[in-house]
């Protein structure tokens, strides 16, 4: 309740007059958003990673000729946030869909949107085939070392030692193996044309993710092929922490085991069309 002998404060000029304030206005809501606030929880890096996405769509123009896919998991929600059209699809199955549209449609800005427990564990045929042929279309691949919205189980890429509602004494290598590192496996592959890895754990590597995602974009966009953005995301609820304490977890945990960077870029340096 409001103390009644409590005032306040305004900013008064030099001759006691109340002084104006004005909120200036730095950035708009971008035209592939739609006006609609997001449900993810408090700390979840897909809200700004969703903003991302439309900033990049409209800078491209490109936000008529966009189709996204989205699987099972908190990426589910895509469709109810982005303005483009975006296809829902079986658990692990976007790079299967998308290679069908993106050859059927092939003016199409064409992206998947997964999450790690769908791409790295129940979609990793249909990603590392996808890869293995080149398939012109781009992957945003969400890492968050967990399985988000179903309870916080141990996905493919839990660190080891890494306390999930599966693996309750953390993860052991002898029993459950090694986080897989997707980004790295890809980038075997002839086919994989543009593979990177970026966090959301700082202003720095958020800008640094625009940039990549935006070099994904192009690099099918000039009909070079295969590309994937590999982004650790925070998912405070399931680490257990508060979204502050997720950013410096990923820092001191997840980076040391997910390096950041370029990771393959068969195209570096050559101009496009060669």
């Amino acid at each position: 309740m409001k103390n009644k002998n409590m005032k306040t404060s305004r900013p008064k000029t030099s001759k006691g007059k109340i002084q104006k304030q004005t909120m200036k206005k730095i950035t708009n809501r971008p035209d592939s958003l739609k006006p609609v606030p997001f449900r993810f929880c408090a700390g979840c890096g897909h809200g700004l990673l969703h903003r991302i996405v439309a900033e990049i769509i409209d800078e491209l123009d490109i936000r008529e000729k966009t189709i996204g896919f989205a699987p099972v998991g908190c990426a589910v929600f895509a469709y109810d946030y982005f303005n483009f059209d975006v296809i829902e699809t079986p658990h692990g199955r976007p790079p299967a869909v998308a290679t069908a549209i993106k050859r059927l449609l092939p003016d199409r800005l064409v992206f998947t949107y997964q999450g790690d427990g769908d791409l790295a564990a129940i979609g990793t045929a249909e990603i590392i085939h996808a890869a293995a042929r080149g398939e012109n279309f781009s992957v945003i691949f969400v890492n968050n070392a967990t399985y988000g919205m179903t309870g916080g189980q141990m996905a493919p890429t839990t660190l080891i030692g890494q306390k999930t509602t599966t693996t309750s004494r953390g993860r052991k290598e002898k029993t459950a193996g090694y986080p897989i590192k997707i980004s790295e496996t890809l980038s075997t592959l002839d086919g994989a044309g543009f593979i990177c890895r970026t966090a959301l754990d700082s202003p720095k590597n958020v800008i640094t993710t625009k940039k990549e995602i935006k070099k994904a974009f192009q690099y099918q966009l000039d009909g070079r092929g295969f590309s994937l953005v590999e982004v650790l995301s925070p998912c405070p609820t399931d680490w257990w922490m508060r979204p502050e304490k997720s950013l410096s977890w990923m820092r001191e945990n997840m980076i040391p085991v997910f390096p950041l960077g370029v990771i393959k870029d068969t195209f570096k340096g050559r101009p496009a069309g060669k």
